[in-house]
């Protein structure tokens, strides 16, 4: 009798986890819609541009009004630069002309799928979203990708580039 329990049991966690690849396995995104270049990287004098999709899967585009880019590559200073963004008000990056920009493209589809993009659904502003290795390199040439990657803009030519270990560093940095 515990057998079968056993059994059952084991069936229903397969099947389920079997429906949420199923459900979350396939990705969205859409390539040919979006594009990023960098003609050196992220690095001072490098000219940039992109347009990638938010977590709503609306496009944001790099404009010559564009002050300031937040660039995070790694799960943990994604963590830090939206945990100090959830204290700020919806106006706060519009108001300093500043992008928020997460690399999302180590992640399995399901687990990006299935955790990451509902939660970041849930901010009150929007995050552009590299869901593509290329984009991803083509940013992440020369720097530390374990840091908040800060560059300001000058007609989307690359000024001052920061990079940024924790919150009161990052604050400091957009004030």
């Amino acid at each position: 009798m515990l057998k079968k329990v056993l059994i059952s049991v084991i069936v229903l966690i397969l099947v389920a986890v079997g429906t949420l690849f199923a459900i979350n396995g396939k990705s969205n995104y859409d390539s040919s819609k979006y594009s990023a270049t960098a003609t050196n990287g992220l690095k001072v004098g490098s000219k940039i541009e992109f347009k990638l999709p938010d977590q709503f899967n609306k496009p944001i585009e790099l404009s010559n009004n564009t002050k300031q880019v937040i660039f995070v590559f790694a799960k943990k200073t994604g963590h830090t630069v939206r945990e100090l963004l959830k204290k700020e008000p919806k106006s706060y990056l519009p108001s300093r002309n500043t992008i928020f920009v997460a690399d999302v493209s180590g992640m399995p589809t399901v687990i990006r799928n299935t955790f990451a993009l509902p939660d970041f659904r849930k901010s009150p502003y929007s995050v552009a979203l590299i869901y593509d290795e290329k984009i991803a390199k083509v940013y992440k040439k020369g720097i530390d990708a374990d840091k908040i990657i800060i560059v300001s803009l000058d007609n989307k030519v690359i000024r001052k580039v920061k990079m940024i270990n924790g919150a009161k560093e990052l604050k400091k940095a957009l004030n």
